[in-house]
């Protein structure tokens, strides 16, 4: 049996018709459909399951529905089983959603077919440690972002390979892949990276001292941030998850032995650029 699923961004009504048209397709073609519990609320639907539980249907791929925040969840919740995702932009930005919903049948055509490009994105592993104990681990596709919760500067230790780099007298420091990079980090000052590059990239956020700079390492190096001094603060995931953190706290962050697969239309990203950012406009 042909098996696809539905995630859809919550509180957005004009899913319904949206939703209901797809279903149609995608039955007309033989597929069981499973959504998830956001997208049952749409419409009624005899396989509704919880998004964490969505890989374990084995679906051919996941059409999701909304903007990046809802790529974001997606991401975290089914990317590890490597189905490749299918992100129509329903939001305002939409670096990561670039599919419209004028391309999205065209789109689902080729995915069908097997004519849709996938494009593999890779993923943050981090693991929260206090006290030489693992309390708590997350997957980023975006970034990982410590920050202070309170107006003053945390001072982080900054390690790479087991090799202390530098200390940061901060408001805090993002920990981004190549495709975070248009995220957090570039309104913090770091570069634009090509989602194909293998890096990781390390932005300060207000540095205290203007000689930190934005600093890019390969996606094999083992990263570790410690909170040296300071104020407490906050571990956010794609901005959307994350715990608090304390001094002496140290958060180790490397490359995932897993990618986010992204089906595409292949526009090219420097077009997304220019449409996103407004390039060359004046």
């Amino acid at each position: 049996m042909k098996i696809a699923a539905i995630v859809s961004k919550p509180a957005k009504p004009e899913l319904a018709a949206i939703i209901a048209e797809a279903l149609h397709w995608l039955h007309a073609r033989e597929y069981r459909v499973y959504v998830d519990e956001q997208t049952a609320v749409y419409r009624a639907h005899d396989f509704v399951v919880p998004r964490a539980e969505l890989a374990q249907q084995q679906p051919e791929f996941v059409l999701v529905l909304g903007g990046d925040g809802t790529l974001l969840s997606a991401a975290r919740a089914i990317g590890a089983a490597e189905i490749p995702l299918i992100a129509v932009n329903l939001g305002s930005l939409g670096f990561l959603t670039e599919v419209s919903l004028d391309d999205l049948y065209p789109t689902l055509e080729a995915a069908v077919e097997g004519r849709c490009p996938i494009e593999a994105r890779s993923v943050l592993a981090c693991h929260l440690i206090r006290d030489n104990h693992e309390v708590a681990h997350y997957h980023a596709l975006n970034d990982a972002v410590i920050k202070s919760t309170v107006a003053r500067l945390i001072g982080f230790e900054l390690c790479i390979n087991g090799e202390r780099v530098v200390e940061y007298q901060a408001d805090g420091v993002i920990l981004a892949t190549p495709t975070g990079s248009t995220a957090y980090s570039l309104a913090a000052g770091g570069p634009v990276l090509m989602p194909s590059v293998d890096a990781i990239l390390l932005t300060p956020i207000c540095p205290h001292s203007l000689t930190h700079r934005p600093l890019v390492v390969g996606d094999d190096a083992s990263i570790s941030v410690r909170l040296e001094s300071g104020a407490d603060g906050v571990l956010s995931i794609d901005g959307q998850v994350g715990t608090q953190v304390v001094q002496g706290d140290r958060i180790e962050v490397r490359k995932a032995a897993y990618c986010v697969k992204l089906l595409r239309i292949r526009r090219p990203f420097f077009d997304i650029l220019r449409s996103k950012l407004q390039w060359g406009q004046r």
